[in-house]
């Protein structure tokens, strides 16, 4: 995985200190970081301002609208979104401003399942079955509210 930019860490510096990336999708790179103003662990999703700047940034934006509107227990919750900007100060003459768009989430610690299915390579069926149910129910509780996810990970 990559390091934190420079540009983005000091764009969010007022409000999160990001620590390291913890994965990357076709949109958005999530990132570990410090929420300062209420002392805990919080991943941060950012839009890739490449992708921003080409597509626009309607299809994140709906997506921080949409997951702002669910409350599941097995769907994480959001907690801030809103764009950051690099400071102007920090920024050579011919190096625009950048603006990164961004939403927060809970930071859950502890081993994915992907990383289980890895280490165990099969799941006691207890453990399937019930995790199959929490995760059928989610998206069962997201299909009511008109929310199609297509793209599950066992991440």
């Amino acid at each position: 995985m990559s390091e934190v930019p420079d540009r983005l860490t000091a764009a969010l510096a007022d409000r999160y200190l990001l620590e390291r990336e913890l994965g990357q999708g076709g949109m958005a790179t999530v990132y570990l970081a410090h929420d300062l103003k209420h002392d805990r662990k919080v991943a941060v999703k950012v839009l890739r301002p490449e992708l921003a700047a080409v597509i626009g940034a309607e299809r994140f934006l709906s997506e921080i609208k949409t997951t702002a509107n669910l409350q599941h227990p097995h769907i994480l919750p959001l907690f801030d979104s809103g764009v950051a900007r690099s400071s102007p100060i920090a920024e050579s003459p011919n190096r625009p401003i950048a603006e990164y768009l961004f939403y927060v989430m809970p930071f859950i610690d502890g081993e994915s399942l992907r990383d289980r299915l890895n280490r165990e390579k099969q799941l006691p069926i207890a453990d399937a079955v019930r995790i199959a149910t929490e995760v059928a129910g989610a998206l069962d509780y997201a299909h009511r509210h008109n929310v199609i996810h297509r793209d599950i990970k066992p991440e």
